[in-house]
């Protein structure tokens, strides 16, 4: 590369202050990676947390840990994608955040790489300080590090639909293949509405679901999720006037004995208590949303024994369940629409994206870069 190549990016310079729009020199692809010209770049609910410095990350930092973008040049040797496909450049790919070390106790001892004690995340840990600082997707281009898993999109979809639920759909890929299935018929309680609860219910849908209840809130998300199609029944608690009512309401929906399995996708905490009660007897409780500590809350032990219930904890998701997410992606695409959900930003709006997803104005909020203005 010539070095006057440049590349602009959102970068994170200290907690709670503005983000700054920084040019870059656009280096060559490092040995066994390849860069990619920025597409779309996902804003999470996580990232909102970064800026506050909730989690400890380095800084400067770019950030972005979700994207899609098309291959800008590849390494010497670096011709295939995680499934083997052959890449190009031009090629519109998907990458996961993550790169487990494979030696530390849970990459080599316990399988579970997503417990891994050094992973390296884009857009979380990698400093703009470092060699290569472009390792952020909010970025006219990202470099991608020998061992991250890169996948193909597949023709056809919508990279609008495969960013909708680009960090949630592989987050629940991994907590229903891995911890706790959908099994075909079962009654399915997700709590939460956003990006999330979106992708549980959506993929407990495809996995057969006798039936899915949305509960969360406000009405427009409800109602954006109804039009995607996106769960059976859609109950408002965040607006209810009643909560209790409301939560009754979700009971009586599943037949009155409670739903076969409750998933929370809320963050919140308070939402513990309320989702074991939601359950059956015998039944299960999947938390997914406590990603970051948000506090403590109360429950109620009892209702666990006394509902004999099975509540299993899954956390963030491998290159493998994102591979697999990409794979269902013409079958989500086909059955929802997953374009709707998703609204898009310049990356010079990056304020305005993330107001607007700490307002909850927008499903899911990404940033364009130079593949994409």
């Amino acid at each position: 590369m010539s070095g006057q190549e440049r590349s602009r990016a959102v970068v994170l310079e200290s907690f709670g202050g503005p983000l700054a729009l920084r040019e870059f020199e656009l280096p060559g692809p490092p040995e066994g990676g390849m860069v990619v010209t920025g597409g779309y770049g996902g804003v999470c609910g996580t990232d909102l947390h970064l800026r506050q410095g909730h989690l400890p990350v380095p800084v400067p930092l770019v950030l972005g840990h979700e994207g899609l973008g098309t291959v800008h040049s590849l390494a010497p040797g670096t011709h295939r994608d995680a499934s083997g496909a052959v890449l190009a450049p031009g090629d519109e790919v998907m990458w996961a955040s993550s790169i487990a070390c494979g030696t530390c106790s849970p990459c080599r001892l316990h399988r579970e790489p997503t417990l891994c004690e050094q992973r390296r995340t884009y857009g979380v840990n990698r400093p703009a300080t470092g060699a290569h600082p472009l390792a952020g997707s909010w970025a006219d281009h990202i470099v991608l590090h020998p061992g991250t898993t890169v996948v193909k999109v597949p023709e056809g979809v919508d990279p609008r639909a495969a960013m909708a639920l680009a960090c949630a759909g592989p987050t629940m890929v991994h907590a229903y293949f891995e911890r706790r299935p959908v099994r075909v018929g079962e009654t399915v309680v997700v709590q939460g509405s956003g990006p999330v609860g979106l992708a549980a219910a959506a993929l407990a849908q495809l996995a057969g679901a006798a039936q899915v209840i949305l509960v969360g809130g406000p009405a427009q998300r409800l109602e954006l999720a109804a039009r995607a199609g996106i769960g059976d029944h859609h109950v408002n608690l965040v607006e209810a006037a009643d909560t209790d009512a409301a939560l009754a309401e979700v009971v009586w929906l599943t037949g009155g004995a409670g739903a076969d399995l409750v998933v929370e996708c809320t963050g919140v905490p308070a939402a513990i208590g309320q989702g074991l009660g939601l359950a059956r007897r015998g039944g299960s409780y999947l938390v997914v949303g406590q990603y970051t500590d948000s506090g403590d809350t109360s429950i109620n032990p009892h209702q666990i024994v006394y509902r004999q219930l099975d509540v299993v904890g899954s956390w963030a998701f491998t290159g493998a369940h994102l591979v697999e997410y990409v794979r269902l992606l013409p079958a989500l695409a086909r059955r929802f629409e997953l374009a709707d959900l998703v609204t898009a930003y310049p990356l010079a709006d990056h304020e305005k994206a993330l107001a607007a997803v700490a307002d909850g104005s927008v499903m899911k909020a990404v940033l364009a870069g130079s593949g994409r203005s």
